[in-house]
């Protein structure tokens, strides 16, 4: 061995304990995302600093049995939630779209925490038949402002189908049993949910084959202090093993009753 060999040798060798250091650097992760995504996400009404749901929970496992504190504060409605990671205030945003334009602010973790089904609802009278999106064009829909669509979705809708932006999924189902809508876009559980506590779910029928499957991706800023590779790579490695051990579906369903028996106290109706 030459002296250039036996000098990289003990560089290298200098070198390991910073490196182990900067794998567990990362002690703690404050995480954030929209605070009106139920059973995903929502504000805790008996702690309106914190967010809880399906995602927080999942966070927490995954941060649990990594040896990370994991903390889901509220950190604003969804676009100052994303300002505030995007800034470095805050680590990680757990229910991120996948955009060509975050890239250049955050680095998404692969495959996402958690896939949200839209499915179409129409009235059980209804004589719209749908199997693909190409059904719709030429009846009049509506959907949440609140949702959470796909780009690519987004870009199709705009251009081959009639829908209404409204305020919440109440108005968008009062809309449908008026007849001044032919179908609902609505996500699996937040339908669901919210049909059954206006008492409508016998009145209404859910098409089971998604018209849209968004991901909700975990994104570390680029500026978080914890976006190192070690991280990014046991997170996508809890990402999946989570769906396949069946974890995440069943804090999913947890989350539902939880946000259900919520939704029998206040006035309104959800508004995902």
């Amino acid at each position: 061995m030459d002296v250039r060999q036996l000098s990289r040798l003990l560089v290298g060798l200098a070198l390991l304990p910073l490196l182990s250091e900067a794998a567990g650097k990362c002690e703690r992760l404050i995480v954030t995302g929209s605070p009106d995504a139920p059973p995903y996400l929502w504000r805790d009404p008996a702690d309106p600093a914190h967010l809880i749901g399906t995602s927080a929970d999942l966070i927490q496992q995954a941060g649990q049995e990594l040896g990370i504190k994991v903390e889901v504060l509220y950190g604003g409605k969804r676009a100052q939630a994303q300002d505030e990671v995007r800034a470095g205030r805050m680590d990680m945003l757990l229910d991120a779209p996948l955009t060509v334009s975050g890239l250049s602010s955050f680095d998404y973790i692969h495959p996402p925490l958690v896939r949200n089904d839209y499915l179409v609802w129409t009235r059980k009278d209804s004589t719209l038949v749908y199997e693909t999106p190409a059904d719709l064009h030429g009846y009049t829909g509506a959907f949440s402002e609140k949702s959470r669509l796909s780009e690519t979705f987004n870009e199709f809708a705009q251009h081959q189908l009639t829908l209404e932006r409204l305020p919440g999924l109440t108005q968008a189902f009062q809309k449908l049993l008026l007849g001044q809508a032919e179908y609902v876009l609505a996500g699996r559980y937040s339908g669901t949910a919210t049909a059954q506590t206006l008492g409508i779910a016998d009145d209404l029928l859910a098409h089971p084959q998604p018209i849209d499957q968004p991901g909700l991706f975990l994104a570390i800023s680029h500026d978080s202090a914890c976006n190192e590779p070690w991280l990014r790579g046991q997170l996508a490695k809890k990402m999946t093993e989570l769906p396949a051990s069946g974890l995440t579906e069943a804090v999913v369903q947890r989350n539902l009753e939880r946000w259900k028996t919520q939704l029998q106290q206040p006035l309104s109706a959800p508004k995902q």
